[in-house]
């Protein structure tokens, strides 16, 4: 995982080609007035979803991964609190393929907040990168949040 300033998101392209690309999208194009929904950068391999999050607290967030995506998180409208644990740490879940995601739940009855390793608070400004290691549980906020997911192959 790396939280930063997007002013900064270029200096990562050694860790994916596609980072660069993201920063130039970023460049040239205002999140703010992006329609929500899927917007394609290259194909398959890099693109954007815009969606409105709505309110969710620590207790209602899941744990997400992914196997073939790597996600570059944006707040664009209020911040959102995000949880983080790695991988090897959350209880093994099933994989949906068509989605690339793998929901974890924590055991029987335990707070969902009992899996995260970390909570952190990102704003408009920052980025959260989340590699196929990271179990992340994102738009954690009392307030409805638009928000900017880069999805690029990993």
């Amino acid at each position: 995982m790396i939280v930063d300033s997007i002013e900064n998101l270029e200096r990562y392209a050694v860790l994916n080609p596609r980072f660069a690309a993201v920063a130039e999208f970023l460049r040239n194009n205002d999140l703010s007035s992006l329609s929500a929904g899927k917007h394609e950068i290259q194909g398959d391999e890099l693109f954007v979803n815009v969606q409105d999050a709505p309110v969710k607290s620590r207790e209602e967030a899941r744990f997400e991964t992914h196997r073939e995506m790597i996600d570059i998180q944006i707040p664009v409208s209020g911040s959102e609190e995000h949880g983080w644990c790695p991988l090897a740490d959350l209880p093994a879940a099933d994989y949906d393929a068509t989605i690339d995601m793998t929901l974890h739940d924590p055991a029987d009855s335990a707070p969902i907040s009992s899996l995260a390793s970390t909570y952190f608070v990102l704003r408009p400004g920052q980025f959260a990168i989340y590699f196929p290691t990271d179990g992340h549980a994102p738009a954690i906020t009392t307030t409805t949040l638009r928000k900017a997911i880069f999805k690029v192959k990993a």
